[in-house]
């Protein structure tokens, strides 16, 4: 059987990054709160140094190692938080480290690796595809491979995490986190049941790469097929065998949430929280919004990462507002005369819907003699304002499709 991290192990981890992490702040959030009724906080290790939680648990493990260990130099594999957290710890503790990054990998988290001294390797297309090529670095090289998740030392440091909630926010009765690999997740478990035993953790997949509910059902770590998410940092295919153990004793649940969950989850955070998220980051909100789980309150979500690439963000943000009703995408077929596009926009203007981008065509063989096509963007106030606004067109005599719709 797998030994499990203990709260000591995560205690002395707590004393070796003093000084070198950052007590992340908890900050209320209104609109869960609202929502849930009850207080709910985020822990916001989006400002962590190096963007995310990662750097706890990577600076735990290298610095154990002996000196001859950290002479040979590190190697790690990641889509980006535990390389920065590598790259970081590793530049701290004097030892060299590469790290193997999926071809890819958001350009910022990989300039942001090699600007804390990492050499940066791009190879395969998922973190599991880059967790082979930094093993077999490893074995020709000698260097010692830091692992994203699954080892001790890294739980632990992890862990310390939940050491800060329960001090910041003592009352806490439920902690809700993102979960990849399951490293995050482990170590607050293990703190938070050891220290208080009430406390439910619940764990957080994005639906696109949810290992661990299927691996949990058959009793062991099982492989996905294929998987994909806007949450890169979270995109694992396999469980790890250590925090395996740890999710399947210590932690309460684990559920999923789609893209649109965490589109909407960023985009709250953002126009509301004033915080940028990136979308692993957002699950555990993404679950509190969507109502996929009943939490006890006071409920503290963490934050896990805050790098996002700047053109993601762009994509989430308009995803975000087509999934909340406010921003549409449709098609508009009408008759090619002169004045019919005026007396379209101005029919979309009186009801109040703000035209971003007009596409006209005339030449799509699926059109009619005399028929034209208008693709437009539409900004709107929300779900209801957009539904009375299609109805309304579709009431004048405009046909009306979507994407996802035949014409």
């Amino acid at each position: 059987m797998t030994e499990l991290v203990g709260l000591e192990d995560v205690r002395v981890a707590r004393e070796l990054i003093s000084g070198v992490t950052r007590v992340t702040p908890v900050e209320s959030c209104r609109p869960l709160t609202a929502a849930l009724g009850g207080p709910v906080w985020l822990k916001c290790e989006n400002l962590q140094r190096a963007g995310s939680y990662k750097v706890r648990g990577a600076y735990v493990r290298i610095a154990r190692l002996d000196p001859a260990e950290r002479a040979r130099g590190v190697v790690a594999a990641s889509a980006g938080n535990h390389a920065q957290g590598v790259a970081l710890a590793a530049g701290l503790l004097g030892a060299a480290a590469t790290v193997f990054m999926p071809v890819g990998a958001p350009l910022p988290k990989v300039a942001a690796t090699k600007g804390y001294g990492a050499s940066v390797e791009l190879v395969g297309s998922t973190v599991d595809e880059a967790l082979v090529a930094a093993q077999d670095f490893a074995d020709r090289t000698g260097a010692v491979f830091i692992h994203p998740f699954d080892h001790a030392d890294v739980i632990a440091g992890q862990g310390t995490v939940a050491l800060e909630i329960l001090e910041q926010c003592p009352e806490v009765r439920t902690i809700v986190t993102g979960v990849g690999g399951g490293g995050l997740v482990s170590g607050i478990a293990v703190v938070a049941k050891a220290l208080r035993p009430d406390v439910r953790v619940i764990g957080v997949q994005a639906a696109g790469a949810a290992a661990f509910p299927p691996s949990l059902r058959a009793g062991e770590p099982v492989r996905l097929p294929e998987f994909g998410t806007i949450a890169d940092g979270i995109a694992v295919g396999r469980p790890g065998e250590i925090t395996f153990a740890h999710v399947a004793k210590l932690v309460d649940d684990v559920v999923t949430v789609t893209e649109e969950d965490i589109s909407r989850a960023l985009l709250m955070l953002l126009e509301r929280g004033k915080m940028v998220v990136e979308p692993a980051g957002a699950v555990g909100v993404a679950a509190l919004l969507a109502g996929t789980v009943e939490v006890a309150t006071p409920a503290v979500a963490v934050l896990s990462g805050g790098n996002i690439d700047p053109l993601l963000m762009l994509r989430v943000i308009e995803h975000g507002l087509a999934a909340a009703g406010r921003w549409l995408r449709f098609t508009v077929r009408c008759t090619d005369r002169p004045g019919q596009l005026a007396s379209l926009l101005r029919e979309i203007a009186e009801h109040r819907g703000n035209v971003v981008d007009v596409e006209h065509q005339r030449q799509n063989p699926r059109l009619r003699l005399g028929e034209v096509e208008v693709a437009l963007s539409v900004e709107t106030r929300g779900a209801e304002h957009s539904d009375r606004l299609i109805s309304a067109l579709r009431a004048s005599g405009y046909t009306v499709t979507f994407a996802d719709q035949p014409a």
